[in-house]
């Protein structure tokens, strides 16, 4: 399932980033922060899309193992499944969140559960990013605990110039934020200087690696 670089006509390599709004406010602070990275990324030629994965419940994962028999996650009442569609023909990832209780939000949390218990494959090796955006306090936090997901699935990281992050109460306050607005600028130039890196390679006839056959440890014996 996973997605290969597009390629237009002319051989022109096309690369796609889909950038993720895990706030309940569509167009609030984290949304402000996602617009600064897009425009970067744009800038750079790199095509986008931000995704905003709504107010509406997302189930969190009941770990009943179905999507390895479906290859897709069998509650298809939500966003997690259209995101996973949009995902496969992306080839990187912003996911951003404000910060609530230090933690991401509670559907960004449910969000990436699910996508990436059920759809991991098309994420493997592709860039990804987390941003977060708070009013104070936790920042770090949260921003840790979304950079687990790609830790764990052979993803690359990218990161900026200072971690991932803009404060702020208002969307108008995030944009007096002038460090956290350059931190959001460099990390879009990051991305697509290594999504065009990535591209370079494959031309080169560089593979992606092999992996060895999955070994599981019990340490409860």
């Amino acid at each position: 399932m996973t997605a290969q670089l597009g390629i237009t006509g002319e051989g022109e390599i096309i690369m796609k980033v889909l950038l993720v709004n895990g706030s309940p406010n569509k167009k609030g602070c984290t949304y402000t922060a996602l617009c600064e990275v897009e425009r970067e990324l744009n800038k750079q030629d790199i095509e986008t899309e931000i995704f905003y994965i709504g107010k509406k419940p997302i189930r969190g994962c009941t770990a009943c193992g179905k999507c390895a028999e479906k290859g897709k996650c069998v509650f298809d009442d939500d966003v997690v499944n259209v995101a996973l569609d949009k995902a496969d023909k992306s080839d990187g990832f912003v996911f951003g969140s404000p910060v609530h209780y230090a933690g991401p939000s509670g559907f960004i949390k449910s969000f990436l559960d699910r996508c990436f218990f059920s759809g991991s494959d098309v994420f493997t090796y592709k860039p990804g990013a987390a941003i977060v955006s708070c009013r104070r306090g936790g920042a770090t936090a949260a921003f840790e605990q979304i950079n687990k997901y790609f830790s764990i699935n052979n993803m690359p990281i990218v990161s900026s110039q200072y971690w991932n992050m803009v404060h702020g109460n208002t969307p108008e306050e995030v944009l007096q934020d002038v460090e956290g607005m350059q931190i959001m600028r460099t990390l879009g130039r990051n991305m697509a200087w290594l999504l065009k890196s990535v591209a370079a390679g494959k031309k080169a006839g560089i593979s992606l690696p092999e992996n060895e056959e999955r070994v599981w440890t019990n340490f409860i014996r």
